[in-house]
């Protein structure tokens, strides 16, 4: 057992090196330890605000779905789960500002509980977009959970009930996030070289 995860922990840092070598990572900005408990001390936390409650978790795709998988397995209580995907990025670093949706949830969530699990609030403009959304569907309530948080590049008041790592305004890949459908499978969240995404 302990070889197994030697082996993929070395492998992890495999991966880590290459991008480095490359260039393309400036730092680790949040490491897998710190947001593995963190993930927990939410998981906690949610076990205990929803206890007895109809809860659905909804990540919000592509980036939150290394999240949602550690989040859940953490949160000790009954839950349902679904995705969601929209688009605001593309292949830039900063969000349009328009959210199309891609991939629309399947289950009702009429008298239920929805927790929006994201992997990054930065603007909140998509955040806002989503919680008007599913308001609209007759939910118990609509609240948001999200790995890391990015305050100084709000541009609309949200609220984020259950929220992970501030982290400064630095463009991040790892642990989900992406740029241009790479860096996913970064175990750290890392910051990204402007050269890569700069012209």
């Amino acid at each position: 057992m302990y070889s197994l995860i030697a082996t993929v922990s070395a492998k992890y840092l495999e991966i880590l090196e290459v991008f480095e070598m490359q260039g393309d990572i400036e730092e680790i900005l949040v490491s897998r330890e710190t947001m593995r408990q963190k993930v927990k001390e939410l998981g906690m936390q949610i076990s205990r605000d929803y206890e007895g409650k109809d809860l659905i978790l909804v990540c919000v795709l592509k980036g939150g779905f290394v999240f949602l998988a550690d989040l859940m397995r953490e949160i000790t209580i009954p839950v349902d789960m679904d995705f969601i995907s929209v688009s605001s990025y593309g292949n830039s670093t900063k969000t349009s500002g328009v959210v199309r949706i891609i991939k629309d949830i399947d289950i009702n969530v009429a008298n239920k509980h929805i927790l929006i699990v994201e992997d990054l609030v930065d603007t909140g403009l998509t955040l806002r977009h989503l919680k008007e959304l599913f308001n609209t569907r007759g939910p118990l309530s609509v609240k948001i959970c999200t790995a890391l948080d990015k305050p100084s590049r709000r541009k609309v008041d949200i609220e984020i009930e259950y929220k992970g790592v501030v982290i400064p305004d630095k463009f991040v890949v790892g642990y989900g996030l992406d740029y241009a459908g790479k860096y996913r499978n970064l175990p750290d969240v890392c910051t990204l070289s402007p050269k890569v995404y700069m012209d």
